[in-house]
């Protein structure tokens, strides 16, 4: 007979910004034991932070080149491909741990099996259609959007991390982003920040290798005293001239904050780590990356933007900091943890 309760917690590997939130979450579930799905950049976090983790997704790249996302109907097709892979892996892993509630933060194979199996399950997302082709590949990912949106609709619960009113099973948290336990000035000691510091994040990608190398070019020709960060991610391993290279990192969220500006490419998690740290950034899109630039854009970034950052830099760093309060994060695990509690009572 069955004693142990098992929660596996599947976190698309695409990007990090999927895995750093659900940290977040996490984080507040105190006592449950969660084991989680994912792979790349995202199951290195995971381990370094000694997480249950199971390493096994293997995710599609995007092809990026001088900072415009190409081909995106190859992209879709690589990304079916990999749904399809990923449908029998997280179907495999359900049924081994015989799952009490499946919690996906985007990873819709994982949805897919637990609704066929008729699994508790939680949606996280800050997607509610993609938008990613023209023509007649657009017909293909409508296809693929009308799926989704069937998947969206039979979950217990959607969280999205945004404001807004609840509407049917979704529920709007706001902001989900890592707590920090430090002041700034604690952090910018830990840290030798002893100069005015920019950090550059792109990612657990290589596709904002184009942003570096700009952004370097662009705070060179500013006559201050700058101190230049560079968290490249897992997926660069080249070294920058001129700068402190950090590499890989799975504190990006403490030196956000103990920074004094933030450039990097326009992942929503980034996007609400700075915001609510009240760190100044600039987000610069993949020029074709729907999700992206509508979040540049709500921040008031285009990918054009790319050719002024020397004038964006000197701006942010006159720029007051903002810090905007979310309680996101403790939101979400209290919905996780009643969908718990309801299971286990039933």
């Amino acid at each position: 007979m069955k004693t142990v309760n098992v929660y596996d917690f599947f976190s698309s590997p695409i990007g990090l910004g999927h895995v750093t939130r659900d940290i977040a979450i996490v984080n507040n579930l105190k006592n449950i034991s969660i084991n989680f799905v994912t792979g790349s950049g995202a199951a290195k976090i995971l381990k370094k932070l000694e997480y249950k983790v199971n390493d096994i997704y293997n995710p599609p790249s995007f092809i990026v080149e001088n900072g415009m996302l190409n081909n995106q109907t190859k992209w879709l097709w690589n990304y079916f491909q990999y749904y399809k892979n990923c449908k029998k892996i997280s179907e495999k892993i359900i049924k081994i741990n015989n799952s009490d509630l499946i919690i996906s933060d985007e990873d819709f194979a994982s949805l897919t099996v637990a609704q066929n199996l008729k699994i508790p399950n939680i949606l996280i997302t800050d997607v509610l259609e993609t938008k990613f082709t023209k023509g007649i590949a657009s017909l293909i990912e409508r296809k693929m959007n009308k799926s989704m949106m069937s998947i969206i609709k039979n979950c217990d619960v959607v969280i999205i991390p945004e404001e807004g009113h609840d509407q049917g099973n979704i529920k709007r948290v706001g902001p989900i982003v890592r707590e920090i336990n430090f002041s700034r000035e604690e952090l910018r000691e830990k840290f030798s920040f002893n100069k005015t510091t920019i950090i550059i994040s792109i990612g657990g990608t290589d596709a904002g290798l184009f942003l570096i190398e700009k952004s370097i070019e662009s705070i060179l020709k500013i006559k201050q005293d700058i101190e230049i960060i560079v968290v490249s991610g897992p997926a660069i391993s080249k070294k920058f001239s001129n700068v402190r290279n950090l590499g890989f990192v799975d504190n990006l969220h403490e030196l956000i904050f103990a920074s004094d500006l933030i450039i990097s490419l326009a992942g929503k998690s980034t996007i609400d780590e700075a915001k609510a740290y009240g760190t100044p950034g600039i987000f610069i899109p993949i020029k074709g990356h729907f999700e992206q630039e509508d979040n540049a854009k709500t921040e008031g970034f285009i990918f054009e933007d790319i050719n002024r950052l020397e004038t964006l830099i000197s701006e942010k760093l006159e720029q007051k900091r903002n810090k905007i309060n979310t309680n996101g994060a403790k939101l979400a695990s209290e919905i996780i943890k009643k969908m718990i509690k309801e299971r286990s009572n039933s």
